[in-house]
């Protein structure tokens, strides 16, 4: 069933190769897109020109691509999310490097980015490419543990026709040493919060560990915070999508980007889940870590 919206519906699917990209675009074509893959992207502009298009359109951005760069992709989403009568959305299919490598080696593959060498030299410089776009993506969807059915459902949930709320929510965790992620349309500073670094027992740990989070609750400027910020938040929302904005990037930023804004964004995902909105969320200097200690175990 096509969306029956009157606005051009674009949704630009990139990823690492062997995350499920294909997939995600066979499937947006069975949800009623028309799909295209490995389009440049300088035509991407001539496509939205005239009136609406008859249905919903799935792009297929490939590293591969002869005018791709992931600054050209940056600037192409920033100004389509300004553009009146279009609803632009990146869709990022993500996954881990353990994973990748291990799909690669089950069905042999050679990784396009090198082809007389292993996979894990493509799987890095793919990944290093990439890792702007994963930023600013407003989707980001992760297959590392998800099978193709799952992948499927996921992508339903986000891009299936629906009366229900029509914005797509991210909730994103950052440190203000690494500077504002961009895309951001809504940031709060949690720095003000009690610190669970300087607790022995916690630096290790990060906000989505309960002993962390329920430190940081413990603050006594917390529930007031917190109570503010999703009530502002929420009484916005409804506004933005009469304004006809389709996705809405909300950040956290504290100090490393590991403890306050972790924990904030998890429980404001979890908030706003509840009243019924789509909401994924991202902690972007746990996924650098992440990548930094797997791709350390591969050298």
């Amino acid at each position: 069933m096509p969306d029956t919206h009157t606005d051009n519906r674009l949704v630009m699917v990139t990823g690492p190769s062997g995350a499920g990209r294909s997939s995600a675009i066979n499937t947006l074509e069975d949800l009623g897109f028309e799909t295209i893959d490995n389009l440049p992207m300088s035509l991407i502009p001539r496509l939205l020109d005239g009136p609406p298009l008859p249905q919903p359109l799935a792009l297929g951005l490939d590293v591969r691509n002869r005018d791709f760069s992931s600054e050209a992709l940056i600037e192409l989403v920033d100004k389509l999310h300004r553009t009146p009568k279009v609803r632009a959305e990146l869709l990022f299919i993500d996954c881990n490097i353990d994973t990748l490598l291990r799909r690669y080696s089950e069905t042999r593959r050679r990784h396009p980015l090198s082809p007389d060498s292993s996979p894990m030299t493509g799987i890095e410089t793919e990944l290093e490419i990439l890792a702007p776009v994963r930023d600013r993506a407003d989707v980001l969807i992760d297959t590392s543990n998800l099978t193709p059915h799952n992948l499927r459902a996921e992508l339903t949930r986000w891009f299936a026709p629906t009366s229900g709320a029509p914005m797509a929510l991210s909730i994103q965790s950052f440190s203000y040493k690494r500077g504002l992620p961009r895309g951001m349309d809504m940031v709060f500073d949690c720095r003000f919060l009690a610190n669970p670094h300087w607790e022995p027992t916690l630096r290790a740990l990060d906000g989505r560990d309960p002993d962390v989070a329920a430190h940081v609750a413990a603050d006594p400027r917390f529930s007031e915070f917190f109570n503010r910020v999703r009530d502002l938040i929420l009484s916005l929302l409804d506004a933005f999508v009469d304004e006809g904005k389709t996705s809405l990037t909300i950040g956290f930023g504290c100090t490393g980007g590991k403890h306050r804004s972790v924990a904030l964004a998890e429980k404001m995902t979890q908030a706003l889940a509840e009243q019924g909105w789509r909401v994924s969320k991202r902690h972007r200097e746990l996924d650098r870590r992440q990548s930094s200690v797997a791709l350390d175990e591969q050298r």
